[in-house]
């Protein structure tokens, strides 16, 4: 097999920097044919490849397509079918065939005759945003309630003249900070630098030709649009505008946190279209509702929407440092919706925008996850920061924009569905933590009893909508993000090859994984030869990675290193692959948790090889729910046990489950303790549709059926390392709960987070931990923060703190046993 044929996109540079090229030209394997190597077959191929040789057809997968149950219009809008075939370009690759002119000036000045060729100017941008503002009728009355409020509480309230001037002199300065002044010529200057700058430190910047062209179609619709990207660097506020306007794109306000409100950095970005929003509306001493800024907030962006300006907004609201996505913060996202509600603006289209590179501007965020405080941002620190860029390569870069969908169609469909009840974690999680508690029964699709609650006036529709809205998009966009070469390497070191391989076989798990990812309908940020890109890895991760020279046939042995940073930052960057795997690794773990159950406790007259693949599918969902803010594997408007049963299909597809001859699974009845943990889950499990046809043999498809495992070592391997890829988040949250039975409280939320957070670090001083970076920091908040959700903690305001202390349902010792039994019953030790 020709690797050269697999190549998906054409670059524009080579991924080898000398030392790298140096270094390559010595290893053993670098053969491109990998019909020639003699080598024995890797766990990836072996495992799951097999079956789908003809699906692969060395076609590049097209991601971002929109919801077909929530925006089925949307989803026949701007794409046709020859939108795929566009393919990859490279953004920061520009010469003189990019500009009208010819010859040899033109080359020496393709830059500037590109950024001056660019459509940019005054006119496309808002005008007197600061006054239409002002003399809006709800900043008015902000304006006015504010200046009538007692300064002494319980004091005489009287509107006084002087007291409206000084709340207006109040307000305006708030705008001051909030309302971008974009300048055009600023935009082509920045256009230019950066094109300097990117080339300097990116090999490049790829974007696909098809996703440009339909957001240039959504541009046409006269409506705004809002860009919600995931958020991995501070590079990412100018990457966007930087992609729209070379391709004559009008950029966007983009909505900034105030700690980037910087003397002189602030006024660039301001005049490139950034505008600075507090990141806790509320901040007077008191702890008040600040309702005068709430009110500027609203107006300032339902006055740009119904200018139809474009906005970018960061819906994780900080920096990823995990390297996964984070939670949804939907408070701007709820303003556009009210803008749309309130007539501001015909419609709105929603852009999800997914960002991946092979390795960020700020290297990694060791320091915060070790716990230590967030350095407040400075103009010494930026300035050293772009010091710092210019001496290094930061690799390949990749945005891809997700197909364009009408927040009005969204709105509409979600009005119109019928209305389940939501299920809390609690309701979820804690029949099978304590199945021997009474009346912990839940039904899960069951119509809520209010009968106007899909009105959107209706505050609780209004709230869950929104928060759907935020996890769809969010959801989208990090299906959207490219697998980078350094995500793999990453993810096979710490969890394939955790104590070293041998160079080529780290090259043939690579091309095997990168075929992996695409099969799986996930795109790749990179191209060319698996050796060479390996290398070009390997050189990125740095310190991360150790490189020795074995005598035996004067091969490359590479291992991960120890030290704590280092595993945090390849952690980090492990992170970007989990999404392709995270649906299979649930379902590996509830095997583990079904087998090992029935080893401790007897098969109970089952067959010991059979798994009932409804138990499977329920055992998964219930891991799903409690890694629930660590990851999301399905969209809110499809149900967790459906995704969980088609990720069972994969695998059987796979041959790695193996569904049992009909004479063995009569012979099988489920176990007590099964019957009883079914009996506390959500009754039917039934995935049939509306349309279905009543006479149809969808019932007899419902029948469960049982499974048995591969024992293929291929497959055990295969299994294995998609178990290795929880057990950092498994031990984490293990050992959170083994710190929870020593709690002495109540204590402060952010005294507990702390001292978990050092007794995590201090296992892995001493080498207690399996895994190393279990005991990051976002770990330990992502872990309190399920025990709040399902019970473990009661929790109460004081002031501007929460207090913790254990709930009456977990104060018994045995209770806690049981989670942390719940939990270790997945982990594989």
């Amino acid at each position: 097999m020709d690797e050269t044929a697999l190549s998906l996109g054409t670059i524009d540079v080579s991924y080898l920097s000398a030392s790298a090229e140096c270094s390559i030209s010595r290893c053993k394997h670098s053969s491109e044919e990998w019909g020639e190597c003699n080598s024995r077959p890797t766990l990836f191929r072996s495992a799951t490849l097999k079956w789908k040789e003809t699906l692969l057809s060395r076609k590049r997968p097209f991601v971002g397509r929109c919801c077909y149950v929530c925006t089925p219009q949307s989803r026949d809008n701007f794409f046709n079918a020859s939108i795929p075939s566009l393919g990859l370009r490279n953004v920061i690759y520009i010469n003189e065939t990019h500009t009208r002119y010819r010859g040899w000036l033109a080359r020496r000045l393709c830059y500037v005759l590109f950024v001056q060729e660019r459509d940019v100017h005054k006119g496309m941008f808002a005008k007197n945003l600061t006054e239409n503002v002002l003399n809006n009728s709800r900043v008015q009355k902000a304006i006015v309630d504010e200046a009538s409020e007692p300064s002494v509480p319980g004091s005489f309230a009287q509107t006084d003249p002087k007291a409206i001037n000084k709340v207006k002199k109040k307000a305006r300065k708030i705008l001051q900070e909030m309302v971008a002044n974009v300048s055009p010529a600023l935009i082509r200057l920045t256009g230019w630098v950066l094109l300097k700058l990117f080339n300097s430190f990116f090999w490049n910047i790829q974007i696909h030709r098809g996703q440009i062209e339909m957001v240039k179609a959504a541009t046409e619709m006269n409506l705004p649009l809002i860009f919600l990207p995931v958020h991995k660097s501070h590079i990412d506020y100018l990457l966007l505008t930087f992609i729209l306007f070379c391709h004559n794109i009008k950029a966007p306000y983009i909505a900034a946190g105030n700690n980037l409100n910087i003397p002189i950095f602030s006024t660039l970005i301001r005049k490139l279209g950034g505008f600075f929003i507090r990141r806790k509306l509320d901040q007077s001493p008191d702890g008040r509702k600040d309702f005068l800024y709430r009110a500027l907030l609203y107006v300032h962006i339902e006055e740009l929407l119904r200018q139809q300006q474009f906005l970018e907004i960061f819906l994780e609201g900080t920096r990823s440092r995990s390297g996964k996505t984070s939670g949804a913060r939907a408070g701007l996202l709820s303003v556009v919706v009210d803008a749309l509600l309130s007539n501001a603006t015909p419609d709105v289209l929603i852009i999800p925008v997914g960002i991946s590179y092979d390795r960020i501007i700020e290297g990694h965020y060791n320091s915060e996850q070790l716990g230590k405080p967030k350095k407040n941002e400075s103009l010494w620190s930026i300035a050293r920061g772009v010091f710092r860029m210019l001496r290094k390569n930061y690799g390949c870069v990749r945005v891809d924009f997700a197909q364009p969908f009408s927040l009005k169609e969204y709105v509409n469909s979600q009005s119109q569905k019928p209305v389940p009840a939501p299920l809390s974690l609690e309701q979820a999680l804690l029949p099978a933590i304590l199945p021997s508690r009474p009346n912990d029964t839940v039904h899960e699709g069951t119509e809520a009893s209010l009968p106007n609650s899909r009105d959107i006036t209706s505050e609780p529709f209004r709230r869950e909508l929104i928060s759907n809205l935020a996890e769809h998009i969010l959801f989208t966009a990090n299906k959207s993000c490219a697998v980078m070469s350094t995500h793999i390497v990453a993810c096979l070191l710490l969890y394939r090859h955790r104590q070293g391989t041998d160079l080529s076989r780290l090259v043939e798990d690579f091309f095997s994984m990168k075929e992996e990812v695409l099969a799986r309908d996930f795109d790749l940020g990179f191209s060319g030869n698996s050796d060479d890109v390996v290398m070009h890895a390997i050189h990125l991760l740095g310190n991360c990675v150790n490189i020795t020279n074995t005598s035996r046939n004067n091969e490359f042995f590479i291992t991960p290193s120890t030290t704590i940073p280092a595993v945090f930052e390849l952690n980090f960057y492990s992170n970007g692959v989990l999404h392709v795997f995270i649906k299979e690794a649930v379902i590996a773990c509830s095997l583990h948790a079904i087998q090992s159950r029935r080893y401790r406790n007897g098969t109970n007259g089952a067959s010991p090889s059979l798994i009932s693949q409804e138990h499977l599918v329920r055992k998964a969902a219930s891991l799903c729910y409690l890694l629930s803010n660590e990851f999301t594997v399905s969209l809110p408007c499809q149900v967790i046990y459906q995704v969980c049963h088609e990720s069972v299909e994969r695998l059987i597809q796979y041959g790695i489950l193996l569904v049992a001859e009909q004479d063995d699974q009569e012979d099988v009845s489920p176990s007590l303790t099964e019957q009883q943990w079914d009996k506390k889950l959500p009754e039917p499990l039934s995935w049939r549709s509306d349309e279905e046809d009543e006479d149809s043999d969808f019932g007899e498809e419902q029948r469960d059926c049982y499974l048995k495992v591969s024992q293929s070592q291929e497959h055990q391997q295969y299994i294995t390392f998609l178990q290795r890829l929880l057990g950092p988040l498994l031990e984490a949250y293990s050992s959170a709960v083994i710190f929870v039975h020593n709690f002495s409280g109540p204590v402060s939320e952010s005294e507990y987070v702390q001292k978990l957070h050092r007794h995590l670090i201090s296992r892995t001083e001493k080498n207690v931990a399996v895994y190393a970076e279990s005991a990051t920091y976002s770990h330990v908040k992502n872990a309190v923060k399920v025990f709040k959700e399902i019970g473990v903690f009661n929790q109460t305001k004081q002031r501007r703190d929460t207090i913790l202390e254990l709930s009456t349902t977990f104060l018994p010792q045995r209770n806690r046993q049981k989670l942390l039994e719940f939990i270790m019953s997945f982990m594989v030790l």
